[in-house]
């Protein structure tokens, strides 16, 4: 008997709540196209809210060719940020609270205007002009110890794209070019990667797009003072050790966090 998305949804809660790994779901759970993976993943956001409270924003995943790599997955997945989760630069990091945590590292934006269904198809410069902030964002993953040689894009999707949360920067209110902008990542104050606005999806405001257009065929939107995390520019870094993390945004910000483990 399949499951309707509310049970898949109350199975992935406990699997949470009692830390177990993550796995694909099976055939039983109905989740086998995009449309079921997203509706599991809105009763699922459900029942999340009733613990991290109210939404804050959205997370964009897989808009780098190298993130695309390191899953297995050619396109892009969204989930939702709960404001309970969202921590200033400097947050310390506990890493023992997470399945496993990952950190991501991104071009923030925040929505000045709403974006309606009504409004859509969105082309970039409609969307462009709705963007009101932007800032150095680090998101934080939980991907539960999964194993990405066989990783269905499906389940990740219900499991709300494995988000945890972020750590963002100032907003800023102007910037500049989001193609060529550099972002540098530090551990312990030495360089460990770096990246550029154009390697998700050739600009930042395209994942945004995205979004907006993917969200307006369930009939949602984005709204104005929501923030969106649009892809990491380098692939996901799993600590395993005490760090102090900092993320430069080159022109934009810069956000630092500490993990404990």
């Amino acid at each position: 008997m399949t499951l309707s998305p509310d049970d898949v949804a109350r199975q992935l809660l406990q699997e949470h709540a009692l830390g177990q790994a993550y796995r694909n779901l099976d055939r039983q759970s109905g989740v086998t196209d995009l449309p079921s993976a997203y509706a599991v993943q809105r009763s699922f956001v459900g029942l999340l809210a009733h613990e991290a409270g109210a939404p804050a924003g959205y997370k964009i995943g897989l808009t780098s060719l190298r993130m695309q790599k390191m899953c297995g997955i050619d396109q892009p997945v969204a989930g939702v940020v709960f404001a309970s989760r969202v921590h200033r630069s400097g947050a310390r990091l506990e890493a023992r609270r997470y399945g496993r945590l990952g950190l991501e590292f991104e071009v923030g934006v925040r929505l000045g205007e709403d974006l309606p269904p009504a409004l859509s198809p969105f082309a970039m410069d409609r969307v462009a002009r709705a963007v009101d902030g932007v800032s150095a964002a680090i998101e934080l993953v939980d991907d539960r110890r999964a194993d990405y040689k066989s990783l269905s894009v499906f389940s990740l999707v219900a499991d709300n794209s494995w988000n945890a949360g972020a750590v963002l920067s100032e907003f800023r209110t102007s910037w500049p070019d989001l193609t060529a902008v550099k972002g540098t990542v530090y551990r312990d104050g030495k360089e460990v990667d770096s990246g550029h606005g154009r390697d998700v999806l050739g600009h930042p405001f395209e994942p945004l797009t995205w979004l907006a257009n993917h969200l307006a065929r369930s009939g949602g939107g984005l709204r104005a003072g929501e923030f969106v995390l649009t892809g990491s520019l380098v692939t996901t870094r799993f600590p395993t050790e005490p760090q102090a993390i900092r993320y430069e945004l080159e022109g934009i910000g810069t956000v630092e966090c500490s993990v404990a483990i």
